[in-house]
């Protein structure tokens, strides 16, 4: 199988206004949307969008209505004319823990046969709102991406940032590393990175009791550090405008 989990952990440094540090342990499902209906039939304990301990919903992501993930990431490529004939996605993102998920971050990683050729960076914030960041890739190896921040996460960062991405191809090791900049320097950097596990009813188990309520910390974590953040005298930022699902195409 193409689809495994990633076990590992998260962090954020954020430098200024304020300095502060974070850093919890979690796991992540890379599932390859071509074995989903299989994982769903041989692993007791994993669902495709039927309630389980653990679970995958296509509703989760891309149109966010239901419908194929496939189409929609073909379509997309297809409207902002991606050359390249991709035949394998696979999605990098925390799974539905009884019922109940938040991804901040989810990736695409899209290929034509073993070569990885697009990925989409789909961003999430705590008003259940969504943008995508799409990008071709030039280089297999080294993977680094940047592009301007269009999308309104925390209420502590200002809109007029950059985003800088660079990560590995998943393999054995995950690895994922952004760091969030102005016209002065670095602001934020963020890391996930993991193990590779077998995508199994055991693994998942042992899962199950190593991050316990994963995904409901996850978002408690996020408030409890704003306030943190708060406390320290980090300045509330309102967000402008509201958009339920946006996108958007990055030339780098």
């Amino acid at each position: 199988m193409n689809s495994c989990l990633y076990n590992g952990e998260v962090t954020h440094t954020r430098f200024k206004p304020v300095r502060h540090f974070l850093k919890y342990k979690t796991f992540s499902l890379l599932v390859d949307l071509d074995e989903i209906s299989q994982l769903d039939k041989s692993v007791s304990i994993f669902s495709h969008n039927k309630f389980n301990i653990f679970s995958f919903y296509d509703k989760d992501h891309g149109e966010r209505d239901g419908s194929s993930l496939k189409d929609w990431v073909f379509a997309n490529i297809i409207k902002f004319n991606i050359e390249g004939k991709i035949n394998k996605i696979k999605i990098l993102c925390y799974p539905r823990v009884f019922g109940y998920v938040f991804n901040p971050l989810s990736i695409f990683y899209c290929y034509e046969d073993k070569k990885l050729k697009v990925i989409f960076y789909e961003v999430k914030n705590t008003f259940n709102e969504q943008h995508t960041y799409i990008f071709k890739i030039k280089d297999n190896e080294k993977i680094s991406q940047k592009c301007k921040k269009k999308f309104y996460v925390s209420p502590f960062m200002d809109m007029e940032t950059f985003y800088n991405f660079k990560l590995l191809n998943p393999d054995d090791k995950l690895s994922v590393f952004i760091k969030q900049t102005d016209s002065i320097g670095t602001i934020l950097t963020a890391t996930q990175t993991g193990e590779k596990k077998e995508f199994s009813s055991k693994q998942l188990l042992i899962n199950f009791f190593k991050y316990p309520l994963m995904t409901i910390k996850i978002i408690s974590s996020i408030h409890y550090e704003a306030l943190l953040l708060w406390k320290k005298g980090a300045i509330y930022r309102k967000r402008d405008n509201k958009t339920k699902n946006n996108l958007s195409y990055e030339e780098y």
